[in-house]
């Protein structure tokens, strides 16, 4: 069993702004504000929440049971 890593580095698409956050393992997260340029990011086409689109960690469902997993099951 591999250890799940609870912080991920977000990155805006925007403005390149970063800042690590701790993960919610029990909710998905669709929005996430941009501390620096007020951007709401979306999680893109395809992906489960902002984690898995903009982090450097993908969340925690999907870092135990892989891509076709969802934290928004």
């Amino acid at each position: 069993m591999s250890v799940v890593i609870l912080e991920s580095t977000l990155t805006c698409p925007e403005c390149g702004y970063t800042k690590t956050e701790t993960m919610p393992t029990d909710a998905c997260q669709w929005f996430y504000e941009c501390e620096q340029c007020h951007t709401v990011l979306k999680p893109k086409p395809g992906d489960c929440c902002v984690y898995c689109s903009y982090g450097s960690v993908p969340c925690p469902p999907v870092q135990g049971q892989g891509k076709q997993s969802s934290c928004c099951n």
